[in-house]
């Protein structure tokens, strides 16, 4: 039997996770998290196998959440479970040390066969994001300006590009709006721009947002 711990900050979440994976009879759902505090809890005291991580709790979330859980115990796979299906985050998220990555939507068809493949030994990435981690090993795409954003500041701008207003950002994340101007701030800056319009311009030609639809 595979151990998992399963965390996202959704009870329903949870529980139709928890379901899906013990009825195929080869999982055991052996502890549960609901914000970032509680994982590292778990990852210190609790014997598991893989953990299932939402990308966007309260507190501690994300890459930064990956890359502890990591250090503390390296052996340890991460499948990470989230809403953003753009192949950037993924990439973020392997480079911090996940193994698999999958969007909520695919979780009923994909879950069980990406735990299966990452307590294997193996990863479980889509090729797009695949062939962006070779090009980043050859050392292409580093130069991208966003590149040199921090996992937060890649976040916040995602956000904003999007139209998100700066108390909605706070709130989504957990942030004062004063640190999420600052974000922006510092987004600008590493960027080169001068306004969000710019902003959204550049996460637009760059692939980091859909752009609008104008039908």
């Amino acid at each position: 039997m595979i151990r998992i711990v399963i965390a996202d900050d959704h009870t329903i979440v949870r529980e139709g996770l928890k379901q899906l994976l013990t009825a195929t009879g080869e999982f055991v759902v052996v502890a549960e998290a609901v914000d970032g505090h509680e994982v590292l809890a778990k990852v210190r005291n609790t014997d598991f196998d893989v953990l299932v991580l939402d990308m966007s709790m309260p507190g501690k979330s994300g890459m930064e959440l990956i890359r502890q859980v990591k250090s503390e115990k390296p052996k340890l796979r991460i499948v990470v479970l989230t809403m953003h299906q753009e192949n950037q985050y993924a990439v973020r998220a392997i480079k911090a040390g996940a193994s698999g990555y999958l969007t909520k939507d695919s979780a009923s068809a994909q879950l069980a066969h990406a735990i299966r493949k990452v307590a294997g030994g193996g990863a479980f990435i889509s090729a797009e994001v695949a062939e962006q981690l070779a090009h980043l090993a050859q050392g292409e795409g580093e130069t991208e300006p966003h590149r040199s954003l921090s996992d937060r500041e890649f976040q916040v701008l995602k956000l904003l590009a999007a139209g998100t207003s700066l108390t909605a950002i706070g709130d989504e994340l957990h942030l004062s709006v004063k640190t999420i101007s600052t974000h922006k701030s510092r987004i600008l800056e590493k960027l080169g721009l001068n306004n969000q319009t710019e902003l959204i311009r550049y996460a637009i030609a760059h692939g980091l947002v859909e752009p609008p639809d104008r039908t």
